[in-house]
């Protein structure tokens, strides 16, 4: 009778799925209103003020880069009647691509003195 009752036993079982819990949570963050707090709101700043004189320098390099290719081909593609012409043609793309970084830098100091106000304020309001 015993061994009756213990198959007539009722249970229940609950199984948690942490991995589960965590894909609802980042799916229902999805579809919530953002509310962007003052540390995103830094980080959003000061990725703005690097994005310009990132777009800047890379521009710059790049050209840089295409001029000194031409003039490479002109030195030893096109012929003797073009060499001194690649030799200046490629001292100009080297410039140019030197040119980038301090580019960069210059650009970036700029957008950061504008935006430097903005962040000091808000680091302000976090660090107290």
């Amino acid at each position: 009778m015993e061994n009756r009752m213990e198959n007539n036993k009722e249970t229940f079982e609950y199984t948690y799925s942490a991995k589960q819990q965590q894909e609802i949570e980042s799916i229902r963050k999805k579809y919530l209103p953002k509310e962007e707090d003052k540390m995103e709101r830094i980080r959003k700043l000061d990725r703005e003020a690097e994005r310009p004189g990132m777009i800047a320098s890379l521009a710059t390099g790049v050209i840089g880069a295409l001029i000194l290719g031409i003039g490479m081909c002109c030195t030893m593609v096109w012929g003797e009647s073009l060499f001194v012409l690649g030799i200046f043609v490629g001292v100009l793309g080297i410039a140019l691509t030197a040119a980038a970084y301090p580019l960069y830098k210059k650009v970036t100091k700029t957008q950061r003195e504008k935006v430097a106000e903005q962040i000091l304020a808000l680091t302000n309001e976090l660090s107290l």
